[in-house]
């Protein structure tokens, strides 16, 4: 197996049914990447054990995808120097608005990328995260601009169902 590139993290399992989303999209893209769940409340040592080693075990980014609180994109982004890519875990309270606003509302200096709440935006981050890969990697490069070209064509080839 490929020396993973990219790491997932989320807070508990039951983030995994949106975070799998960045997995696939990475998979899709035959970028490597590892996921684990590195809760920054339950698991504070080893959050900042995998925040701190991220960069010397090879990683170039980081997706962390929180729900609540959120507080495991920004808590990461504070011990590491690796861009992180924040993905906003929808919550039965407040339906994902709660962590979205726990992860943009980073104070200045400790930047923390945001994206939508749910399956877009763990799917947007990790298209993010190829994008950042690819301008150091051509042939990452060419399969985004091939993945971006075939939602493209979708589009344009799409056709309405006659009315009924």
């Amino acid at each position: 197996m490929a020396q993973p590139l990219v790491g997932i993290i989320m807070g508990s399992t039951s983030d995994w049914p949106t975070m799998e989303h960045a997995a696939k999209t990475l998979e899709s893209l035959e970028v490597p990447w590892e996921a684990e769940v590195v809760s920054a409340h339950r698991t504070p040592d080893k959050l900042y054990s995998y925040a701190e080693s991220a960069r010397g075990r090879g990683l170039k980014c980081v997706i962390a995808g929180a729900g609540g609180a959120a507080h495991l994109p920004g808590m990461t982004a504070a011990i590491t120097d690796l861009p992180v890519l924040g993905v906003p875990v929808e919550s039965k309270a407040l339906k994902g608005m709660d962590s979205l606003l726990s992860i943009v509302q980073m104070p200045g200096g400790i930047p923390t990328a945001t994206f939508a709440i749910g399956k877009a935006g763990a799917i947007n981050a990790a298209l993010f995260a190829a994008a950042m890969l690819g301008g150091e990697d051509p042939a990452l490069l060419e399969r985004l601009q091939a993945f971006r070209k075939n939602q493209t064509d979708t589009v344009k080839a799409a056709e309405l169902p006659p009315l009924s």
